[in-house]
């Protein structure tokens, strides 16, 4: 086992084995990309190489610290022994008092999002002031090994006000420490933060690499297969665990609406959708803009005339060339930029299904009346 086993990003695992070789280990790194595409695992293979016993920018996977380290490759088994030990009525002050924090080496930590609760778990987890005081403590230790890893997975998922909790680590790093955090975009994080961090972005990997990986750990029939690959966007974590069938329904409705609020129609059906939406607890509402963002990417290419487009959503090909037809690329940048303003909205608390009615009412056509003149064409 070894970073070779890594797929797809060579240059930012040729970057990290440098500086391992180098013994020039920056303190803090910020790894973005889509969920999947193997943040969280390059991270937990970097501490096994910064602190393994036989090799000095590469891991053995074979010695002790090696293995202690690997079992975080498995983490919701960690996250569900964390949530048995805390207590499944666990109140407020406790979640804070008894930070889950899951450790299976005593030199590298990983902290994810807290669900507070294994049975009835929260609708958001996120990272909470707990765990980053407990990293703050602890980052300032000597590490019985080589280096001192600590792994903040969904960074983003940090309130901001939080945030300047962990900021006060990075402007005073521990010399024998290296935090990593994990998040979608540099976007999603204080700029104050982003900016004492080195930063590394994940490029999605090619179809071909994820339906390769799927055929080496699933069992699923090839048209499955293929399908996975086309839905997951080149993350093959996502492609592993994804339900194809709700995957492919949850794009259908997300394509409805879009639909529906091109054609200024069916107001009440849209609103219903609308709805439907935002009430499901299945998916995180910030996964449910992304397949609205991969849809309105698909009718970007196909309205802006591209020759051979590729789409996301290949499966809704026929669908997407429909409505093509029906709106321009301004259209589909005002659908973009309003959906930009839901995300942030988001993070403000901002009432999930009002906001999406908001944006799908704006993005009807105007009529003629409305306007004073000729009907607008889209």
């Amino acid at each position: 086992m070894s970073f070779s086993e890594f797929l797809g990003n060579e240059r930012v695992v040729a970057a990290l084995r440098g500086a391992l070789r180098k013994g020039r280990v920056p303190h803090a790194l910020l790894f973005t990309g889509s969920r999947g595409v193997g943040k969280f695992t390059l991270a937990r293979m970097f501490a096994q190489a910064a602190n393994c016993e036989r090799l000095n920018d590469d891991f053995c996977g074979e010695c002790v610290t090696c293995q202690r380290i690997f079992l975080l490759a498995e983490p919701q088994k960690l996250i569900e022994q964390g949530l048995a030990e805390r207590g499944e009525s666990a109140d407020a002050a406790t979640v804070e008092r008894v930070p889950l924090i899951l450790q299976s080496h005593p030199d590298v930590w990983a902290l994810v999002p807290d669900p507070v609760r294994l049975k009835s778990p929260v609708a958001r987890p996120m990272l909470r002031i707990g765990q980053l005081r407990a990293v703050q403590r602890a980052a300032y230790f000597q590490p019985m090994g080589r280096r001192r890893v600590f792994i903040l997975d969904s960074a983003e998922t940090m309130h901001w006000n939080v945030a300047n909790v962990f900021l006060k680590i990075l402007e005073e790093p521990p010399g024998s420490a290296t935090l990593i955090l994990t998040a979608p975009s540099p976007y999603s994080l204080l700029p104050t933060i982003v900016s004492r961090c080195l930063q590394f972005h994940f490029a999605p990997l090619p179809q071909a690499a994820v339906e390769k990986v799927l055929k080496e750990k699933t069992d699923r029939k090839a048209a499955e297969i293929k399908l996975a690959a086309q839905l997951a966007e080149g993350s093959p974590g996502l492609a592993i665990e994804m339900d194809i069938t709700a995957a492919a329904e949850i794009r259908k409705n997300a394509l409805h609406i879009l639909e529906r609020a091109a054609r200024g129609q069916g107001f009440a059906q849209l609103f219903a959708d609308t709805a439907a939406l935002a009430k499901d607890r299945e998916s995180s509402f910030e996964d449910q803009l992304e397949v609205f963002y991969g849809l309105l990417t698909d009718l970007l290419e196909l309205t802006s005339k591209i020759k051979e487009p590729i789409l996301r959503n290949a499966n809704l090909a026929k669908e997407l060339e429909s409505l093509s037809k029906t709106v321009d690329s301004a259209w589909v940048f005002r659908a973009i930029a309003g959906f930009d303003e839901l995300y942030a909205g988001a993070r403000r608390n901002l009432n999930r299904q009002l906001g999406l009615d908001a944006l799908a009412a704006s993005l009807a056509p105007v009529s003629p009346a409305a306007l004073g003149g000729p009907e607008r064409q889209f």
